[in-house]
């Protein structure tokens, strides 16, 4: 799908998200956010992410990424298709996920709505990058993605938040992501 937004220099930092069809609540479930954050660490070792700041919320994802040494849309491709199949096929197999055939037939009729998919959509096709090209526009990205659960009413501070980065940020502790600092 075309967007206005696009990727700038793959060097610089970019944020990105990634929101689930129909805004439904995959990410309530902590299974399908481990295969997530997964997907990141194997990007990270294997494909040149570097992850300076993350947030899994219910229904999106925000990312700052950037790399060195691959494009940032072949990046977000990758993480997007496998994340996709793979929480698609844990909620097939969960035996206990009382939402899988609500969530299962949305999006089937997501993907067979869009030329791009044969079968299931997951993820919505954009996830407007915007380059972090300032001072002031990445602080701005920064404190928006971790105070993104306090806004939601999830905690009270934003590095209370477990699926986030905002305790590698606002504490002397590390998260469960390796992240390099902006």
């Amino acid at each position: 799908m075309s967007s206005k937004y696009k990727v700038g220099e793959d060097a610089i930092a970019h944020f990105v998200t990634f929101t689930v069809v129909g805004w439904i609540d995959v990410f309530s479930r902590e299974t399908y956010k481990e295969i997530f954050i997964k997907s990141l660490q194997y990007c990270q070792e294997n494909k040149g992410l570097q992850l300076h700041a993350w947030i899994i919320m219910t229904n999106h994802v925000h990312l700052i990424i950037s790399s060195n040494s691959n494009k940032l849309e072949y990046l977000v491709r990758d993480i997007k298709k496998y994340c996709s199949k793979q929480i698609v096929a844990a909620i097939q197999e969960n035996t206990i996920e009382s939402r899988k055939e609500w969530m299962l037939n949305l999006f089937n009729y997501a993907g067979k709505n869009n030329n791009n998919n044969t079968n299931f959509q997951f993820w919505k096709q954009d996830y407007h990058p915007i380059e972090l090209n300032s001072p002031t526009k990445t602080k701005e990205r920064l404190n928006y993605l971790h105070e993104n659960p306090v806004r939601s009413g999830l905690v009270w501070e934003p590095w209370h938040y477990k699926y986030s980065s905002a305790i590698d940020y606002y504490t002397n502790e590390q998260g469960l992501l390796k992240i390099e600092y902006l």
